[in-house]
């Protein structure tokens, strides 16, 4: 059953479950009953397969505005992704 989302001028946003196409254009407001227009929103695309990749895009769009903080090091014996290995190719480059 699709969300269909609505606007009080009053309350602001709230959303309303209904059948397809049986959504109204203008619905009383849940809290204090005034005419809310129906806005339109994006739908929601999310599938069960596809939570972890929503979750990273999340946590992706916070961490450019909040960056995550660092409290202590990593676990020792964890793999550190990223990190290069000294090689000999690796120690002919400059340095800064």
């Amino acid at each position: 059953m699709p969300m269909y989302e609505y606007c009080c001028p009053h309350d602001g946003l709230f959303e309303v479950y209904r059948p397809v196409g049986s959504a109204p254009g203008t619905l009383a407001c849940t809290t204090c009953g005034l005419h809310a227009p129906r806005v339109l929103s994006t739908p929601v695309l999310r599938r069960a397969r596809q939570t972890s990749l929503f979750a990273a895009m999340e946590h992706a769009e916070k961490s450019a505005h909040e960056p995550d903080v660092v409290t202590s090091l990593p676990a020792a014996g964890r793999a550190s992704h990223g990190i290069l290995k000294p090689t000999p190719e690796l120690m002919r480059l400059p340095r800064p």
